[in-house]
């Protein structure tokens, strides 16, 4: 049976509530998928300090303070998989904020599966490159459908396998390192992105 608990990705203090509730009722955590994110199109001399802290709120401050405080309960043994972007390994004009912020749980990835390996915990990275989601209409975009189409045909151009990814392709990398199949997979990083970052 499937269970929601609504939380705030960019609250810190909202995720040490979440990971309370999660012990108090499970325990334990076998297996922690941080996949929560936003994005917001602007070139830098757009940047306000708001849109960055929203930004880096809920992609960096929210999950590394969610890690912080769910690791005394994650199973020895356990797996964690977080999300970055194509966007932290591919310069993207206007995205400098959110392709940092994705950059940064790229590195915590890398650290963190080091730090953790004592316990046998292991910690990878699913990197995404353009995937057919709402995220594309909540990015502060003042564009019409018929330009959010054009804008699509143009990334997709970019694409070698000329076409996004589906959230499906998504779930399957997470099943894999949720997997005992990954068991000896930690610290790597998995570019599901149609060939977007070659070269």
């Amino acid at each position: 049976m499937l269970k929601v608990i609504h939380s705030d990705a960019g609250d810190s203090s909202a995720t040490k509530q979440l990971v309370a509730h999660l012990k108090a009722k499970h325990s334990r955590i076998d297996i922690l998928f941080v996949n929560a994110g936003i994005a917001r199109i602007a070139p830098i001399g757009a940047v306000e300090e708001d849109l960055f802290d929203t930004v880096f709120n809920v992609n960096v401050r929210g999950p590394y303070f969610l890690l912080k405080h769910a690791l005394p309960i994650v199973s020895d043994g356990g797996s964690i998989i977080l999300t970055s972007s194509a966007g932290a390994v591919a310069g993207v004009p206007g995205l400098s904020v959110y392709s940092a912020s994705k950059a940064a749980l790229r590195s915590f990835g890398m650290t963190l599966a080091a730090e953790l390996a004592p316990r046998g915990i292991r910690v990878n990275t699913i990197t995404p490159g353009p995937v057919d989601t709402p995220i594309v209409g909540k990015m502060g975009l003042p564009v019409r459908p018929a330009q959010m189409a054009e804008m699509g045909r143009l990334l997709i151009d970019k694409i070698p396998l000329h076409r996004q990814g589906t959230p499906d392709e998504i779930a399957a990398a997470a099943r894999y390192f949720a997997s005992d199949e990954s068991r000896f997979t930690t610290g790597t990083e998995l570019r599901i992105d149609g060939g977007l970052t070659l070269g």
